[in-house]
């Protein structure tokens, strides 16, 4: 499917425009889909992403580097703290690369899960997104099952008077943290929407 016109490209679609990156969003829609065989994980995807803007941006710099050499840079640079990301810096700085620009335009996992669902509308097959309802139906039960007992729980111990009374709102809410920008939010909100989409 051809990328959407409608104002609100994501990071990915611009970064793909930026270097030149012709094809790169029906491989990833392919990739990401199973198209050609098995599917391909978004964090993997990043990573060929990032390694193709960073092949491109050698290129333009006038290096012709090879296959390994770009996986292997990208490697070093992923490793913030690490000596080796400051040799791949100035290496890169050597070749004539803008590294702060590069590295700006590297993208994470979810910018390419939020350019697939909206510049490209792609969509996994039904088994895989009846997976992420099923998970939820299973962890809503599970809430049930605990508010239950809770319940079942407090009446207990107000017949025993051991609590003062038994008409208590029971509120079962299981939540995650997106330890990147700290959004709050509940567990089934996460799976539907396939992550906090932090960095678009």
């Amino acid at each position: 499917m051809s990328d959407s016109t409608d104002g609100r490209r994501t990071k990915v679609a611009r970064v793909i425009d930026a270097y030149d990156l012709t094809g790169m969003g029906s491989r990833l829609e392919a990739a990401w889909t199973g198209q050609t065989g098995d599917r391909t994980s978004l964090r993997d995807l990043a990573t060929e992403f990032n390694e193709a803007v960073l092949e491109a941006a050698l290129r333009e710099a006038g290096s012709a580097p090879l296959e390994f050499e770009v996986a292997g840079t990208y490697e070093a640079l992923s490793e913030a703290t690490d000596p080796d990301a400051t040799r791949a810096r100035r290496r890169l700085e050597r070749e004539g690369v803008d590294i702060d620009a590069l590295e700006s335009d590297f993208v994470t996992h979810q910018a390419i899960h939020t350019y697939l669902k909206r510049d490209r509308e792609a969509s996994l097959p039904e088994d895989e997104r009846d997976r992420g309802e099923r998970k939820i139906e299973s962890i809503e039960k599970l809430q049930g099952r605990l508010t239950a007992v809770t319940e079942s729980a407090i009446s207990s111990l107000a017949a025993a008077e051991e609590l003062d009374r038994d008409d208590y709102d029971v509120l079962v809410d299981v939540r995650a943290v997106c330890s990147a920008c700290g959004t709050d939010r509940s567990v089934t909100e996460l799976v539907r929407e396939g992550g906090c989409d932090c960095s678009p």
